[in-house]
């Protein structure tokens, strides 16, 4: 009796094995079909616009200190903090921005003599600062932080607005999607594909920084004393912006 029962399921098992093998085939060749779809997909160009836009400097970065000398560093420090303090608060008092200390140094002055060692004749004291102006006032204020105990002034550079800046962004960035949108069509019309979707966008904005300018190149018209006011006048910044698109074909 159970070598019937044997028998019988071995029948039943080698008649369903190949309807099993049929449906594993029928599998295969389900999933392998939307690998060719999505290879066909992939066909793509590639293109990269760029956007730039000239907006004019009004606002002047300045780079200013105190330097002084003398027998010690007691007295150099002393005065250098006297002289720091005042132009300190001359600038706060006309709301200058960012404004920060950068440096400050206190270093022995030495004389050398023939075939004699190195001697400490005093010392040198300096106390830097910078801050951001409007170019149109950054000229008297200069002027007025000489009169109150600046000795000298590092350098100057212009850039435009926080504001003027971002604005110049988004229309540079406008212009580069169109001038990569253009390139695409003009490929693909020329060459009689049909576009399709936008696969990725890669978007890339640079603004450089403002040139430094120092004293030596600024046009003055007396020495920084008495009534005389430091001519400093402003340019153009350009704020650049590149896209770069991905479309499918």
């Amino acid at each position: 009796m159970n070598q019937t029962f044997l028998s019988r399921s071995c029948n039943i098992l080698s008649q369903r094995l190949p309807t099993v093998s049929l449906m594993v085939g029928l599998l295969t060749l389900t999933l392998t079909q939307p690998t060719l779809a999505q290879e066909k997909l992939l066909r793509t160009l590639t293109v990269t616009g760029r956007g730039v836009e000239s907006i004019a400097t009004t606002k002047t970065q300045v780079q200013l200190g105190v330097e002084v000398q003398g027998k010690t560093a007691t007295e150099v420090q002393q005065e250098v903090a006297r002289r720091s303090s005042a132009v300190v608060e001359l600038l706060r008092s006309r709301n200058v921005e960012k404004l920060e200390t950068t440096g400050i140094r206190l270093n022995p002055v030495y004389r050398s003599e023939d075939n004699k060692a190195p001697q400490i004749t005093g010392y040198s004291g300096t106390n830097t600062v910078s801050f951001r102006a409007s170019t149109e006032q950054a000229g008297k204020l200069l002027d007025d932080a000489v009169q109150v105990g600046a000795t000298r002034i590092d350098g100057i550079s212009f850039t435009a607005s926080d504001e003027a800046i971002a604005s110049a962004q988004k229309q540079a960035l406008r212009e580069a999607t169109q001038e990569a949108q253009q390139q695409a069509d003009a490929v693909l019309n020329t060459l009689n594909l049909t576009p399709k979707d936008i696969v990725s966008i890669q978007i890339n904005g640079a603004t450089p920084p403002p040139e430094p300018r120092f004293r030596e190149q600024f046009s003055t018209t007396t020495k920084l004393s008495g009534d005389a006011i430091l001519a400093i006048v402003g340019g153009e910044q350009e704020v650049q912006a590149s896209v770069t698109l991905q479309i499918s074909y």
